[in-house]
């Protein structure tokens, strides 16, 4: 039996709404939301930063799982480059990560992920999400950005 997938998940009809919704469901943890974002092939892959490679709808899911249980992933993608060629997008995007450590104090983390896209008769699935830790260097070149004068 196929599975049903999340009502607002349904209408997927460009990678940037996939996408959007991909960020809004860690920004919920919303694992049902999530998973129903994914394409239902086995050889979907996710990478999250410093881990090994996640393979299969089923490991994704408990991967994502585990994460959830500490609750939503405050993610927020600052920067994304696009390249879409027929049937597939690719989409490298600089994230922001925010998180409370120990005393409350917010901290902020800056990831860089590459998310694939294919195109489907369901709309436009996930594919592939691999997620590595940023560095100075690429928050520099989204400040750089800002307030450029000619």
């Amino acid at each position: 039996m196929p599975k049903a997938a999340a009502p607002s998940a349904v209408l997927l009809a460009s990678p940037d709404d996939t996408e959007a919704q991909f960020y809004e469901a860690l920004q919920h943890a919303d694992l049902d939301h999530l998973m129903a974002l994914w394409a239902d092939d086995e050889e979907v892959a996710c990478v999250h930063p410093g881990g090994a490679r996640i393979v299969g709808l089923m490991a994704i899911r408990e991967a994502f799982e585990a994460l959830f249980f500490r609750g939503p992933v405050m993610v927020h993608p600052e920067r994304v480059r696009r390249l879409h060629s027929g049937d597939c997008a690719v989409h490298h995007v600089l994230e922001r990560v925010q998180g409370q450590i120990e005393g409350g104090d917010m901290q902020v983390a800056w990831v860089i992920a590459t998310n694939v896209y294919l195109k489907t008769a369901l709309g436009w699935r996930l594919v592939s999400h691999h997620a590595s830790p940023g560095g100075a260097s690429d928050v520099q070149e989204l400040v750089a950005d800002v307030g450029t004068l000619h």
